[in-house]
This record gives C-alpha cells, structure tokens and sequence, in this order.
C-alpha cells in the first residue's frame, strides 16, 4: 500500500512540474505564449503522467480490494514483485496512451502562426490550430 501510495506521489509531483515552471515564467512576461513544439512536449508528459495516475489508481483500488475481501491471503497475493509490475504498468499504459494520442494529433495539418497564448496546453488549443478536419471516423 505504501509503495503504491509514495509511487502516487511522485507521478503528481511530476504532474505539477511539467506545467508549473511554464506558468511561473509567463507570469513575469507581459506576453505569455508556447510554440507548437513546446505544447506538444506539454500536452505529451501532461497527457501521460494523467494517464499513468488514472491506472495507478485503479491499482491501487485493486489493492485494497483484496486487504478487504482476502485479508488472509493479502500478503501471498499483493507480493513486492506484483506491486512493481502494476506501477510499471501503469506508467508504460499511460505513455503508450498518450504517444498513440499525439502520433494522431501529429498527422494533422498545422499552418499558420502555430503560437499558442496559454501557459497550458491541452488538445482543444493543439485542434484550433490544426487546418484540416479534425473529425476521425
């Protein structure tokens, strides 16, 4: 459980620094923006790091299902090599996601000023830069 938990930390603290030090340094510029390659590089770590907390979750509520249904069983079922496997795979899901996410994104269209006015970038502001459709069937 503490492994789980401390692994959880850590993918926040990640989380935060991937869109902190941008907004700190746009807060001192009177104009804040991002080029296209800075929001992809954001949009990927923040898109990943989301992901990979989303399944560690789950992890962790897979967890705890068994401390409270097998508390018997809960130390021959939830080992330290279990444990190490669920964190590693839910980071290499949650990067997996986030790289299929931006190869498609990435096969659009971009033409333009591809300049970004947000300190934040997600995929609404990556699509109203994008010149073509924007619908996948």
């Amino acid at each position: 459980m503490y492994f789980l938990l401390s692994n959880l930390s850590l993918l926040d603290i990640c989380y935060i620094s991937t869109v902190a030090p941008r907004m700190l340094s746009d807060f001192f510029k009177t104009h804040g923006f991002i080029s296209f390659m800075g929001c992809t590089t954001q949009y990927f770590f923040v898109s990943g790091l989301g992901l990979s907390e989303c399944c560690l979750l789950a992890a962790m509520a897979y967890d705890r299902y068994v401390a409270i249904c097998n508390p018997l069983l809960y130390t021959a079922i939830m080992s330290p090599t279990l444990c190490v496997q669920m964190v590693a795979g839910s980071c290499i899901t949650g990067f997996l996601g986030s790289s299929i996410q931006l190869c498609v994104l990435l096969q659009l269209h971009f033409c333009g000023p591809n300049i970004i006015n947000h300190f934040f970038c997600d995929l609404p502001q990556l699509l109203i830069l994008s010149c073509s459709d924007t619908f996948f069937s």
